[in-house]
């Protein structure tokens, strides 16, 4: 392509010379340029070398007095390739701007050496490899270069200062490394310097006093330590100072008070300290004052209020105590103020509203009291209003509804009450309203359907009652729909559907019923649908998002089925299958197996049947047949023999072989039959409770079939089938299921969900598992066990036996599940000896409070049990290890080893230093704080999951477990 061009240009420059060799140069330099990209969007198709003059093409601008090229204008062009060194040929060139497109390769050195170039643009391209050194060595007029959102690397060149006449550099948007180099700042023409956005080190070079002609330094977000630069004031002429987002320390230098022409000063997200000096009123012309996400501390001061020019104040971030000075009234060109997550106490400074304000963020300070009087018509251009998390209180001010320039409301996490007025209906300008974490009450009203302008609506965790109005479906913007944690009724509307761009929502941990409504599988952009713990019922929708739903989401609520929750839908609702082992017919003196026998006699088709003859007949033949089935049953010989050469047989005697077996749901036959069912060689283990062991369901299931060892502490039949179908409802994905159970008087048997890992400890102490837990896993199984613990708490049941043979871990879906819980319900009394003596069999689980009768039983005792678990779990020791001549308590020699400062040590040595100490040391404080000897001193479990989730998300909370 390149030789065919020549060859025409080498046919038309005979005729070009015969007019004007300088033209000549012009034409040729810019079609070989040409030659070397690929303009994708024919923009130069003017561009043609039978021109005697390239004045008139695409893109490029001549001198009017010479004729010869001055600039060329390439910006946004979609151009990609190569820039060539025939740029030369253009002797009078002043202007090369390509910016905005796809050229690639190094920086060509050569384009410095166009003896009248001023201006250089590449920015915005696809630019590589380190700015050359000889660039800057051979410029002899440049006066501005921008290299910006280039993929440069390597560090900023010395030769920079060999451009005496530079007055703006540009290298912003790379990956450039190391430090500023000393020699930029004998630049005296320097006005404009910036390089933010790169990898750039090291402390800003006190030189920096000597740039007489700086109007703006840019150096943001890079990696700069050390202090402000102390007479950085000498630069009068600096208009505009960036240095966030990066490692600067110390405070204010007071030679910064000079700085009266300053416009704007960024220096948010550094680690500066110290107060804001009141002589910062001397640099008048402030309008942007940024010092957000530092750690300055003291009063906020009143000189402030003597900025007259002052649009933005992002004091955000820090440590400001008192309250926000009144004198800000005088700043009457504010439009943006954030002074939100300081200490900043007192009441609601209401007066800000005088402002006239775009956006006011008080959110996260400790202010206080109701909100009486809001002067709104002095808010008619609010966009923005935060208080959240404070410590308001009384109703929402009705004045807040009438803004209808809102566009974010934000006023969670207080103690504010009262219902959401039909008024909330004007806020139609609004795109996130977030009334979560209130006391708030009523129900949700139909008006909030004329908000239709909502992207996020957040009302969770408060007391709201009632049913979802169908009229939200007109809030046709909605990404985010949050009412989880309040007392709402009625079933989910269908209308939800309509929200066709929903992508999160939770409905969690209301009292919704029904069934889901099947259009919901038309919600494509879906992420989240939790509806857990409600009491829905029927069918999970079919399709979409709902084929591959987390069974977290479904949780809690026992009626629901569905292939994704393993648990089908049967045509009719059905009652628990209720088996009896000893039925028999007039054929058959005995039964051998468990479930193969079944009563086929329906009496109400029975009934049916003869009301249609005469009913009175039928009502003979029913009572005839009720007498023949009890006489059958009565004089039934059948016998439940479970061998496998053990002793854990029933009594002999008639009695005890009248066993009745009930299952929760599916098959009731056993694969072995029932005289392997309680066979040693299938034996799991053995607990304080009773021996477990593992045996097959007809439908392929594993079960795992608890004996009963308490069978002389017991209630009642009629008692324990309560608590079995009581015990049998609750489904959570960190629980063992019950999936049903026998009964004799003289034998019990619980039948639970099998849990294919294996239990905690054996994964823990056991040399035969083959397992070694990662951090992460161990992470997960604390964070399971709390989740599992928690759900028991909601529903008043106490474990009292909290251990790690009682945790088991699930190969198949890595869920861990606590098991044996709500046993000790079975007791007729729940009595202190019984419990420890029978039930906490394992030594170091056991709370303090079970030796004292004077102190309540709580979950704390649950609390307590999870917190050695967490220790275990961390550790890798048992509660309890016996030496030859000593007995180590863990809760003893972890606590001993923080207070000593080493506590890494404590942590199990299989994870080979290969754990996050970040994660792992406020966890172990965690496990600790839940083994405190007082049990008012450990928090609930709602608490501890909280906790776990900000240790493994820390930037949601700066503060650190103690």
């Amino acid at each position: 392509m390149l030789l065919h061009i020549l060859t025409v240009l080498s046919l038309s420059v005979f005729v070009v010379e015969c007019l004007d060799p300088a033209f000549n140069d012009d034409v040729m330099g810019l079609i070989v340029f040409k030659a070397g990209f690929t303009d994708t969007q024919s923009k130069l198709t003017s561009w043609s070398d039978d021109d005697a003059t390239p004045c008139n093409w695409v893109g490029i601008k001549c001198d009017p007095q010479s004729n010869r090229v001055s600039q060329i204008l390439l910006d946004n062009f979609s151009l990609s390739g190569h820039i060539a060194r025939s740029l030369l040929r253009l002797q009078f060139l002043k202007v090369l701007s390509l910016s905005k497109n796809n050229f690639t390769g190094s920086i060509n050195p050569i384009l410095a050496q166009i003896p009248s170039l001023r201006v250089i643009d590449l920015s915005e391209n696809s630019l590589s490899g380190p700015i050359p050194d000889e660039f800057f060595r051979q410029c002899s007029s440049l006066q501005s270069v921008s290299f910006a959102k280039n993929n440069l690397n390597g560090q900023i060149p010395d030769s920079l200062t060999s451009c005496s006449t530079l007055q703006r550099v540009n290298f912003s948007s790379n990956r450039l490394s190391g430090p500023l180099p000393l020699e930029l700042w004998s630049l005296t023409s320097l006005r404009s310097l910036d390089v933010s956005d790169n990898l750039l080190e090291g402390e800003i070079p006190k030189a920096i006093e000597g740039l007489y002609s700086l109007r703006s330094i840019n150096l943001k977000k890079n990696r700069f330590t050390g202090w402000l630069p102390e007479n950085i004031g000498n630069c009068v002429q600096l208009k505009s100072i960036e240095l966030s987002e990066n490692l600067l320390s110390g405070g204010f230098p007071i030679s910064m008070r000079r700085l009266g022409l300053c416009t704007t000063m960024d220096l948010r997200s550094n680690s500066l300290n110290g107060e804001i000096p009141d002589w910062i009123a001397d640099m008048k012309s402030l309008k942007v004052l940024d010092l957000s996400g530092n750690n300055l501390s003291g009063r906020i001061p009143s000189s402030l209020g003597d900025l007259p020019s002052l649009k933005e104040l992002n004091l955000s971030n820090n440590q400001f105590v008192g309250s926000l000075p009144r004198s800000l009234l005088k700043c009457v060109d504010l439009v943006i103020l954030d002074i939100g997550n300081n200490f900043l106490s007192g009441n609601l400074p209401s007066w800000t509203f005088e402002l006239g304000l775009k956006s006011i963020s008080l959110s996260g300070n400790r202010f206080t009291g109701h909100i009486d009087y809001l002067p709104i018509s002095m808010a008619a251009s609010l966009q923005v209003l935060d208080w959240s998390s404070n410590a308001l209180s009384g109703e929402i001010p009705s004045a807040i509804w009438n803004i209808s320039s809102l566009q974010v409301l934000n006023i969670s996490r207080n103690f504010l009450s009262g219902t959401i007025p039909e008024a909330v209906g004007k806020l139609n300008a609004t795109r996130i309203l977030d009334l979560s974490h209130n006391q708030l009450n009523g129900s949700i009203p139909r008006e909030i359907g004329s908000a239709v302008s909502l992207l996020e609506l957040k009302l969770k965790e408060n007391h709201l009652s009632g049913t979802i109005p169908a009229d939200i479906a007109n809030c046709s913007a909605l990404t985010s729909l949050d009412l989880s944690h309040n007392n709402l009724t009625g079933p989910i509307p269908p209308e939800i559907a309509k929200l066709t761009i929903l992508e999160v929502v939770d409905f969690s941990f209301n009292q919704f019923s029904g069934s889901l409504p099947k259009e919901l599988t038309n919600l494509t952009h879906l992420a989240t649908f939790n509806v857990s713990h409600n009491h829905l019922q029927g069918e999970l929708p079919v399709g979409g998002f709902f084929n591959s739903i987390s069974p977290s989401f479904v949780v809690g609520n026992p009626s629901l089925c569905g292939s994704v929750l393993n648990h089908s839908c049967p045509a009719v609702h059905p009652k628990p299958l209720v088996l009896n082992p000893n039925s028999s017919d007039s054929n058959h003196g005995s039964v051998s197996s468990l479930g193969r026998k079944r009563i086929m006699l329906s009496i109400s088709s029975l009934i049916a049947i003869g009301a249609a003859v005469f009913i009175a007949l039928g009502v003979v033949i029913v009572s005839i047949l009720n007498l023949h089935a009890r006489s059958s049953m009565a004089l039934s010989a059948a016998t439940f023999t479970l061998s496998g050469g053990d002793d854990f047989s029933p009594s002999h005697g008639t009695e005890a072989n009248l066993g009745k077996l009930v299952m929760f749901s599916g098959d009731a036959d056993f694969v072995a039959g029932t005289q392997a069912l309680l066979n040693k060689d299938n034996e799991l283990g053995r607990g304080g409770f009773g021996s477990v062991y593992k045996t097959q369901l007809g439908d392929g299931r594993s079960v795992a079939i608890k004996k009963l060892n308490i069978t002389s502490l017991i209630k009642s039949q009629e008692d324990f089938e309560r608590e079995m179908k009581c015990l049998g409802s609750i489904r959570h994905q960190n629980l063992v299921a019950l999936e049903g159970y026998y009964w004799t008087p003289s034998l019990q048997l619980l039948i639970n969900e099998y849990v294919s890992g294996g239990s905690l400890y054996k994964l823990l102490h056991e040399q035969s598992s083959k397992r070694s837990l990662s951090w992460q896993q161990r992470f997960n199984i604390i964070l399971d066990t709390a989740k599992g613990l928690a759900y028991l708490h909601q529903l008043n049941i106490i474990h009292y036996n909290m251990k790690s043979t009682n945790v088991l871990v699930d190969d198949g879906s890595a869920n861990t599940k606590v098991g044996d819980f709500g046993l000790a319900r079975l007791l007729p009394v729940l009595d202190r000896y019984i419990l420890s003596s029978k039930i906490q069999s394992a030594l170091g689980y056991m709370a303090p409070e079970f030796a004292c009768q004077t102190v309540k039983i709580t979950e704390k005792c649950d609390v307590y049990g999870f917190g050695i678990l967490t220790l275990e779990v961390v550790t890798g020791k048992r509660p309890v290890e016996y030496m030859e001549d000593d007995v180590i308590v863990l809760c003893d020699m972890v606590r001993g080893a923080l207070e000593e400062g080493r506590i890494e040590e404590c942590i199990d040595e299989r994870l080979q230093g290969n754990f996050p100490v970040e994660e792992a040391i406020p966890v172990v404080k965690l496990g600790l704080i839940c083994a405190s000897q007082v049990p008012s001193n450990r928090p609930d479990m709602e608490e501890v999951i909280k906790i776990l989730e900000l240790i493994r998300c820390p930037s949601e909370s700066p503060e650190e477990i103690e």
